[in-house]
């Protein structure tokens, strides 16, 4: 079966500075891989390639098949390819409500839909979005990029800044969506017991390359410390 999508040796700079070096990636439909590595690695530049936000020097990126490369960000969107991306970067002008329909396309997720899974935003359907916690813009922006309907889920640092409790909200989220099996999600984030938990397996991202792929089960406390510092 040929993979949703599928990275095969990509370079990428910004500006003179090279941060990608031949990363190779593959994810099946239904699939949750978690892209992990020290700071620096190379993991939200990867993510903005895939989403077309970063143009890759060479190498090819596909999804579906179909080639990303001479697409804009909004097309590939289009494709399928939804963003919750590092920082939240919610429209902060804008109501809950407002921020969840702009992206909008037609399927299974709707407002109602997206409510049900966070049901905090309930309450605060009519509040712009800079009176949000940071947790509840967080939820924003997941709900956002579901209201686009993807194939596939960037989650970029869903969690970072976040108190214990709402971590636990979005993790649990993050479960339910794979539940359903239909939807593949692309990782990132510090936390690997998290990680560990619900993604197939995890990709090892270091000084822009793939170093490792495997589930968590096989990385070993010595590869761990190798790799990521921990």
């Amino acid at each position: 079966m040929a993979p949703l999508l599928s990275m095969k040796n990509v370079t990428a700079f910004y500006g003179g500075s090279q941060a990608l070096f031949g990363l190779s990636l593959r994810m099946r439909q239904g699939e949750v891989v978690a892209l992990v590595g020290r700071n620096g690695a190379g993991k939200t530049t990867a993510i903005k390639a895939i989403c077309r936000l970063l143009r890759h020097r060479s190498g090819e990126i596909r999804f579906e098949g179909k080639d990303l490369g001479p697409l804009a960000s909004h097309r590939a969107a289009r494709l399928g390819i939804g963003l919750a991306p590092e920082g939240r970067r919610c429209f902060a002008t804008l109501t809950v409500e407002e921020n969840l329909i702009a992206a909008a396309r037609p399927g299974h997720w709707n407002i109602d839909s997206v409510l049900r899974l966070f049901p905090q935003l309930r309450d605060r359907r009519s509040k712009v979005a800079r009176t949000l916690s940071g947790g509840e813009q967080q939820m924003l922006a997941i709900g956002r990029a579901l209201m686009t309907n993807p194939r596939l889920l960037l989650l970029d640092e869903a969690t970072e800044g976040l108190a214990p409790l709402v971590r636990r909200n979005i993790w649990e989220a993050v479960s339910e969506l794979k539940s359903d099996g239909e939807l593949s999600i692309l990782l990132v984030d510090k936390s690997l017991r998290e990680l560990a938990a619900i993604a197939d397996r995890c990709v090892v991202l270091e000084r822009g390359r793939d170093v490792w792929s495997g589930t968590f089960d096989e990385l070993t406390p010595e590869m761990a410390v190798r790799h990521l510092g921990v």
